[in-house]
């Protein structure tokens, strides 16, 4: 794989795992300044397409949900255990898929996870409102096949550029993230519209991932070298050493998965952003399972559209929200990468302060948009895109701080485990506590659509509040990064 370096593999980088043997003194190799080439930026694409992808995925039960709530008659809480079962088998795999990616091929755990995601996606949309449960099991087997590809896929594009670089190319990687999100919702919504039947929404991204394997196969290199954290520190001045100047020292020594995890646990500036993604986490999925229901609800209150007794129903506010994620997704991302590179210049501190930042404003605008979604639809999109727009903020940059707070020997290992936390804590359960809320306000009043309406909205004023925990938690980050990353580094 063309990563600028023109010395052969290390034996330990031959190995692909996560550690490294005593190696003997050798001559210095210089390193292109010219980054990592055609093939690097083309590999990188690949990885940016399937990204693109597995969020769709994500997000198409969500852009259809109020059919979907209909065709298997679920209840608010019933509804809510799709994504969170999505969840839990997720972040389940990740931590596995952690351990595979730090030690074996990672193009193949790609290949294998791309083909099992779309060919389960697929057969879901065959299942009958009589089988609901497989419908729920299908979702948790989507979960485990997208797991293979968060985890391992930065990890790729980490090596493939050096630091400045890097940041952008995370950058727009996770840009994907809300443009997938976004386009999951215009997807599952446009077909059910088209179509008049929603399981035609589970049958296109199977087709681009079909295409996304191809693209794998054929332009992904089978062998992916791993930069160590040598290589990254010292490429800046334009030379790089293989072995250490004097005899005896180790370029790392081997390390179990164990104690990869103790070490991680130790270090404060990945558990504090771990804790403050987990937040994110929490907001993004009560707000991207709820939001078009809620939304529906608020008309239906308003009288601006008439209840919806039997599918297939409207699903307007799916296209519209789906727009918006698009937009402010790019948006946010871009202006967060930008900004923190501009800050870096001036603020060794300055990406968990900006993270910090976006979730305080994020949070008062979300609990704005509920205050008037009674009241003013039109407000209540403006509000919700600018809690949005900050939440997208920290999408690259909260990945660009594991990435040089975490040596490169443990990062898949980081990112399974970041993943764990963040949703087992986030957004796997987030969707039912929210439908369980929903559901006994419900249950303590008379059925209304007034009071469908207002069981949602309260429900949802706990995401302003883990948001604000969440930029509390960044703070913390603030101050530990700066003894993290020279260690890191060191």
């Amino acid at each position: 794989e063309d990563t600028s370096l023109q010395s052969q593999p290390l034996p330990e980088e031959r190995n692909y795992g996560a550690t490294a043997a005593q190696v003997s003194p050798g001559p210095a190799v210089s390193v292109s300044r010219s980054g990592p080439g055609r093939r690097g930026y083309l590999i990188a694409a690949v990885l940016c397409y399937g990204n693109l992808i597995n969020f769709m995925d994500w997000f198409l039960v969500p852009g259809i949900l109020l059919v979907v709530q209909k065709y298997f008659e679920l209840s608010d809480g019933d509804t809510g255990l799709l994504q969170t079962v999505f969840i839990l088998c997720y972040m389940v795999a990740a931590p596995i898929f952690g351990y595979l990616g730090d030690r074996y091929n990672r193009k193949i755990i790609l290949g294998a996870g791309i083909f099992f995601w779309s060919g389960v996606t697929l057969s879901s949309s065959f299942i009958t409102e009589s089988y609901s449960w497989v419908f729920f099991l299908s979702r948790g087997l989507v979960g485990l096949g997208t797991a293979s590809y968060s985890t391992v896929a930065p990890t790729i594009i980490a090596d493939l550029f050096e630091e400045g670089k890097r940041t952008t190319m995370l950058s727009i990687f996770y840009i994907f993230i809300p443009v997938g999100s976004g386009l999951g919702y215009v997807l599952a919504a446009g077909m059910a519209e088209a179509t008049g039947d929603w399981h035609w929404a589970f049958r296109i991204t199977p087709c681009m991932g079909a295409l996304a394997l191809v693209l794998l196969i054929l332009l992904v290199p089978h062998r992916t070298q791993r930069r160590t954290a040598a290589h990254r520190a010292l490429s800046i001045s334009g030379t790089i050493r293989v072995a250490a100047e004097k005899p005896g020292v180790h370029r790392a020594a081997k390390t179990t998965w164990c104690q990869d995890i103790v070490s991680l646990a130790k270090n404060w500036s990945f558990v504090w952003s771990s804790l403050g993604l987990t937040a994110m986490a929490f907001v993004t999925g009560a707000l991207g399972m709820w939001i078009p229901l809620f939304l529906y609800r608020a008309q239906v209150v308003q009288g601006l559209v008439t209840p919806c007794v039997h599918e297939p129903c409207s699903s307007s506010n799916s296209l519209i929200f789906g727009g918006i994620t698009i937009g402010t997704g790019i948006l946010g991302v871009i202006a967060g990468a930008e900004v923190a590179r501009r800050l870096r210049k001036i603020n060794n501190k300055a990406d968990p302060l900006i993270c910090a930042a976006s979730m305080f404003i994020s949070a008062l605008f979300l609990y704005v948009a509920l205050m008037v979604a009674q009241t003013n639809i039109l407000s209540t999109f403006i509000f919700l895109a600018f809690g949005e727009l900050f939440l997208s903020v920290n999408w690259a940059v909260v990945t660009d701080i594991l990435l040089y707070v975490v040596t490169p020997r443990r990062q898949s290992t980081a990112i399974a485990l970041q993943i764990l936390v963040s949703h087992l804590l986030g957004d796997a359960g987030s969707p039912y506590l929210v439908g369980i809320i929903s559901n006994t306000i419900q249950a303590k009043h008379a059925h209304s659509f007034q009071w469908s309406f207002w069981s949602m909205q309260y429900s949802f004023i706990l995401c302003a509040f883990v948001a604000v925990f969440g930029g509390g938690f960044f703070l913390l980050t603030s101050f530990y990064i700066e003894e993290d990353r020279k260690e890191a580094e060191q």
